[in-house]
């Protein structure tokens, strides 16, 4: 299937806007958000209050619980047209690295095993298509998506809302915006590294 990829294209008359899913990946609160109006968290949970979390659980059980991770999360994506992904950021400080790099890499493994075309935005670029600023902190971009993205209901989670700004990224640079952005917002669209196009060979 093949839409067209040029962030200027005009969709035809008639035709069916492009399911995409924006992704923003970790351990304990995957962001999902769909263009077909919905958002859910998706996240490692203990099974009792006193268990370890699951970068302390020994090797064998964390192996297994980072795959039913993957799949709950996977099971949630879907089969859509486009899922556009927030690229890690190494530079960042905090526990679990190794973990959440076998995460989003098992992820953008199974989706390009799957033929299914994947876009990549940085956190700047994600912050900059929200707000126009690519320094936006997360309490800017929740309301930024409350504003711009009512119809999805984020609940005012960070994770969700970052979601919902790479899904309306994708539409947009699919040219199905879901909502007028401003220029400076758009910049981050041509920043960005999409598929070539939507015809099952992601990037």
């Amino acid at each position: 299937m093949t839409f067209a990829t040029a962030a200027s294209s005009v969709p035809e008359p008639g035709t069916t806007a492009p399911t995409v899913i924006g992704l923003d990946t970790s351990l304990t609160a995957t962001g999902i958000a769909s263009s077909r109006g919905w958002c859910s968290v998706i996240g490692y949970t203990k099974a009792r209050a006193k268990d370890p979390g699951i970068t302390q659980l020994p090797h064998p059980q964390r192996i297994t619980a980072l795959r039913a991770l993957a799949q709950d999360i996977l099971d949630e994506i879907s089969t859509p047209d486009l899922v556009v992904i927030e690229l890690p950021a190494p530079s960042r400080s905090g526990g679990g690295a190794h973990e959440r790099g076998w995460l989003w890499w098992h992820l953008y493994n199974q989706l390009h095993n799957a033929q299914i075309p994947i876009g990549l935005l940085s956190p700047n670029q994600r912050a900059l298509y929200a707000t126009g600023k690519g320094n936006a902190g997360k309490g800017v971009v929740i309301d930024a998506v409350a504003r711009r993205w009512p119809d999805w209901p984020t609940q005012g989670d960070d994770n969700a809302a970052d979601a919902v700004v790479l899904m309306a990224a994708g539409r947009d640079w699919l040219g199905y915006p879901i909502t007028p952005m401003p220029q400076a917002n758009r910049a981050a669209i041509t920043k960005a590294d999409w598929p070539d196009a939507l015809t099952g060979d992601p990037s």
